[in-house]
């Protein structure tokens, strides 16, 4: 095997206490870095120049989950939430529903019992995000999807029996599309037409199996193909190349890692609480807290949605 590069991140960015930690995005033009924390429903941001001292709390509506740009408009975002699709207004805080994924043909409570998870834009400007059953009504069952929000707000369901999607991304030739269901243990990989928005052939690019246990969970991927994938409860990133091979771990200070973002060259690690405080003590103290750590590459660029027809 070839040299595994190694990383070891001993303490936080951020000491914090999020109920579960997600989806960091890097603001360029402001150098801002946001995220959410799904569980308690706010919104976090912190000035990259002013450091740890500029970090900000925002009550939301609902659980967000995911957030990305739209094109045209920098006071708006698109974000995945509890019912689905919706505008976030950052001047207000308002979040205004702009596509909901269930109906009355996908049965009784299924609205109630779901939420939108991980959330990434194709180069085309469609949103795609994955959702599955809120763990504050239900355990997670294999009723979850994969639905792409087009720039015509037309809804499609492109991935069916998802359990706890995470991961979306896509090559940067835009011919291939990676999408993770984090109980399997693997990194699917489909073929994807950027034209038409369609995924066919799917196959395991990843399969994560440690003694030390966990999950993939969200990843970011680097100029050169590698995909960042979090290890959620094996407190680690793992650095998987072009071609499906580790060649890169980070090692974290608490287990429930869930999702790296690229600033720079920098990744900002999400994390939530420990949810077996008993059995991994350890693991508590950083649980929810955002991490940083120079990897020496930078990260692919994020698309914005484009919204057809303007507001």
């Amino acid at each position: 095997m070839a040299d595994i590069q190694r990383w070891k991140v001993t303490e936080p960015y951020l000491h914090l206490h999020c109920g579960l930690g997600e989806a960091p995005y890097y603001e360029e033009p402001s150098q801002t870095l946001r995220f959410v924390d799904i569980v308690k429903e706010k919104l976090h941001t912190v000035d990259l120049k002013q450091g740890p001292s500029s970090h900000k709390i925002i009550d939301l509506e609902a659980a967000i989950s995911t957030t990305a740009h739209i094109e045209g408009t920098e006071d708006e975002l698109i974000v995945g939430a509890k019912k689905g699709y919706a505008y976030y207004k950052r001047t207000s805080g308002k979040l205004e529903y702009i596509k909901k994924v269930w109906d009355e043909s996908d049965g009784a409570g299924k609205e109630a019992r779901m939420r939108c998870n991980d959330g990434a834009v194709d180069a085309a400007g469609r949103y795609w995000v994955g959702t599955m059953n809120d763990p504050k009504v239900q355990a997670p069952t294999d009723e979850g999807v994969l639905f792409r929000l087009d720039p015509d707000l037309t809804l499609h369901r492109m991935i069916e029996k998802v359990t706890i999607p995470n991961g979306i991304g896509w090559s940067a030739d835009d011919k291939k599309m990676f999408f993770i269901d984090s109980p399997t243990g693997k990194i699917f990989v489909y073929d994807f037409d950027l034209e038409t928005g369609s995924i066919s052939n799917r196959r395991v690019f990843f399969h994560y199996s440690d003694e030390d246990g966990g999950v993939p969970d969200g990843f970011a991927m680097d100029i050169e193909g590698n995909l960042w994938t979090a290890i959620c409860g094996g407190g680690k990133v793992l650095k998987v190349s072009a071609e499906g091979k580790l060649v890169g771990v980070i090692e974290m200070p608490t287990r429930m890692i869930s999702c790296p973002g690229f600033a720079g060259e920098e990744l900002f690690i999400t994390s939530a609480e420990e949810e077996e405080p008993e059995k991994y003590p350890g693991s508590v103290e950083y649980g929810g807290s955002l991490f940083r750590v120079n990897v020496g590459i930078a990260g692919m660029p994020l698309h914005r949605f484009r919204r057809s027809g303007g507001r």
